[in-house]
């Protein structure tokens, strides 16, 4: 058995900034779920053609901006000028798209924690989860808690480890396929973080066991957040920062 080490995190975080409430990975949106009192928040990070770490979830650019295309394809100057807000409300229109420098400044100015999901253009995952780590060494240098650095891909967690070992690393989950503890070990990381259905006791047992934390996506319902509760998780990503209050235990 291994002791979990010290968790420096709340345990609630505002999923993409503000979940649904404004647009997704742009600063308003993690400015409105500041104003709703949270101070952890989730957001993807990728690559641009050039090499900018910025915010974006999907691998095109459609459905979050007024742009076409891989994202990944384009450089920064390109894509510094699209509208990632129009699409969501017209009190957005010409939110632009964030680097993830902007965003770790404005967290750390903030005193804000961040969870930053490493969301490689496919063919690119090493390559991100090292420039991501790299970025995030020398924002975070010399704060007292890193960011959370998390991935569905363990290539990207590897690139990673390799840049920057000492920031701490999660594995993303959407099931428990054979084996899911051990590459979570494999690529020592400090959480395992999972769609929130896949938990049971025996499954939180066997992390906090293993010396993790058992995270949870995307919990929107209350029934789900006092399962998860109960069972003595240790972190719940939302997008309802209108219902939940990030005060609660």
């Amino acid at each position: 058995m291994t002791t979990p080490s010290a968790w420096p995190y709340p345990r609630w975080i505002a999923h993409r900034g503000a979940g649904k409430l404004a647009p997704e990975n742009t600063l308003a949106a993690f400015r409105l779920g500041a104003q709703h009192g949270y101070r952890m928040f989730e957001c993807d990070a990728k690559l641009s053609s050039d090499g900018v770490a910025f915010l974006l979830h999907d691998a095109t650019l459609e459905r979050t901006t007024n742009g076409h295309g891989t994202a990944g394809d384009q450089p920064w100057g390109t894509l510094a000028q699209l509208d990632a807000g129009a699409w969501h409300s017209r009190t957005y229109a010409g939110e632009p798209l964030p680097t993830l420098e902007h965003l770790a400044r404005w967290c750390i100015a903030n005193g804000h924690f961040l969870n930053i999901e490493i969301k490689p253009t496919p063919g690119t995952e090493a390559e991100t989860g090292r420039a991501v780590a790299a970025l995030a060494a020398r924002l975070w240098h010399g704060q007292s808690v890193p960011p959370l650095l998390t991935s569905f891909k363990p290539q990207a967690l590897a690139g990673a480890r390799e840049t920057a070992p000492h920031l701490p690393r999660g594995l993303l989950l959407d099931q428990l396929h054979d084996g899911w503890l051990d590459t979570a070990r494999q690529w020592g990381c400090v959480a395992v973080v999972c769609n929130h259905a896949l938990w049971s006791a025996a499954t939180v047992a066997e992390v906090h066991l293993a010396g993790m934390r058992a995270l949870s996506y995307t919990v929107n319902d209350d029934w789900a957040a006092q399962r998860l509760l109960a069972l003595h998780t240790d972190g719940i990503i939302t997008d309802r920062v209108d219902l939940f209050s990030p005060a609660e235990a």
